[in-house]
């Protein structure tokens, strides 16, 4: 296994310089929320920022850098991702290695998320890394569920997942359930998991309520969270009703209705609508403007690259009926999305990146800003929901706005993705608990030059 400073220096990490604090003069400061500041200063001592803000007072050791023209932001934060599912071009457990998560890592983090929740299908080893990560001994910081619970001959699909015995349960009684529970519980996972759906009806069976209504009891009994898997608004009803906390992805065979809305935000529900997900199953093949820059083909491993070039496995890709499928899928979830934000119900963010080799680490959160933007929220709200927001739903208090006392997780821009949002992909730098990882991203040889 690559060491975590072998993988630091090719990430192009570096560490804090000295003990001297270091003072961001000049920048615009969006702090995670409302207007950005102009000409603000950021002081950042060690692993945490001092003060932000307009006429801050910079002690005479400190290190003062010039950042005019940039903005500075916080770190993103994924509340739907996962980790060690793919490498490549295939999906499966032996990717479930140190080696391949640290690397998924520092993708991660060269893209700006510096907090990345793994939700669900996990192996034991994710509960040494995420203690790592804490530690601040991984590229960025890692949290999420341990194995999360499917259902026998149901979700998640093995043929598609291919999970190991350690990775998932799929309990088949009540009791099996809350046994689950337990386990993952005393694992200190950070949420639980349920898969409810029957994946478009390509599965005989879903999740029985009895079975929903049994985890999430005894989630909430050892004061745990649940967030649920699901497509369709009545398997959202569902499980809303048995108590869920978080809807991990978007609604998208039907418009919400105004009372189910209104549901969402009394009972205090996340939403986490992962447009990524369903644009990934098409952009690639359709070479979409945004798949074809530099900065989208950074993040592709030599063997998807050939993949997603080759005509042939464009033209399988679009022929298969998934793809009019995510599409359609795609179009309700943006409007969805929209009545949700309108109506005032708690929007987290997340991908699903990682979970599938076409929802690419880094890549997909960037496109799910844009897609957000696409919705009809403005810049200023998304990034609101990428930061404080998302920081909000896993209750990271320590992260998420740029204040005194605050993790030094930051995300430095050129340009104004307030007003633009395609600047959030001009990446500088980005900062992790103080430490540096330089910009811009770089272009491997199978990248395209424009």
């Amino acid at each position: 296994m690559k060491t975590y400073a072998a993988i630091a220096l090719l990430s192009g990490m570096a560490v804090p310089a000295g003990a001297a604090p270091i003072a961001l003069d000049h920048v615009r400061l969006f702090a995670g929320g409302g207007a950005p500041v102009e000409d603000a200063t950021v002081l950042i001592d060690g692993d945490h920022v001092v003060a932000a803000g307009r006429a801050v007072p910079v002690p005479p050791t400190a290190e003062r850098r010039d950042y005019r023209g940039y903005t500075v932001m916080p770190g993103l934060i994924s509340d739907h991702s996962h980790v060690g599912a793919v490498s490549g071009v295939s999906t499966g457990p032996q990717n479930y290695t140190a080696e391949i998560i640290a690397g998924q890592l520092a993708q991660y983090r060269r893209y700006g998320v510096t907090t990345v929740v793994a939700l669900g299908n996990n192996r034991p080893l994710f509960d040494s890394l995420r203690v790592q990560a804490h530690a601040g001994r991984l590229p960025a910081d890692l949290f999420g569920v341990d194995q999360g619970i499917g259902a026998p001959d149901g979700a998640p699909p093995q043929a598609m997942m291919k999970s190991a015995p350690d990775q998932l349960y799929r309990p088949a009684t009540v009791a099996e359930a809350k046994a689950a529970v337990d386990r993952m519980v005393a694992a200190k996972t950070d949420l639980v998991k349920i898969w409810v759906d029957t994946f478009g009806g390509t599965l005989p069976r879903k999740m029985r309520p009895e079975i929903v209504a049994a985890v999430i009891a005894q989630a909430h009994a050892r004061g745990v969270r649940v967030a649920a898997h699901i497509h369709d608004l009545a398997d959202a009803r569902m499980v809303v009703a048995a108590g869920a906390d978080i809807l991990a992805h978007g609604v998208r065979d039907q418009p919400i209705p105004p009372e189910f809305a209104g549901e969402l935000k009394t009972r205090g529900v996340w939403y986490v609508a992962t447009l990524e997900l369903d644009e990934a199953t098409t952009a690639w093949a359709e070479q979409a403007p945004w798949t074809r820059t530099a900065f989208a083909r950074a993040a592709l491993s030599p063997e998807l690259a050939r993949q997603v070039d080759d005509p042939a496995w464009r033209a399988r890709t679009l022929a298969d009926p998934k793809a009019a499928e995510a599409r359609t899928s795609l179009a309700m979830n943006l409007r969805n999305l929209k009545i949700l934000h309108d109506a005032g119900v708690r929007i987290g963010f997340g991908t699903d990146s990682g979970a599938a080799p076409l929802r690419v680490p880094g890549i997909a959160e960037h496109r799910e800003l844009a897609l957000m933007v696409e919705a009809g929220l403005s810049p200023v709200e998304a990034l609101t929901v990428a930061t404080s927001r998302a920081a909000e739903e896993m209750g990271l208090a320590d992260r998420g706005t740029i204040a005194a006392g605050r993790r030094a997780d930051l995300l430095v821009v050129r340009g104004d993705p307030t007003r633009n949002i395609a600047a959030i992909d001009d990446i500088v730098e980005s900062w992790s608990a103080g430490t540096v990882v330089k910009g811009p991203l770089p272009a491997p040889e199978h990248a395209l030059r424009d």
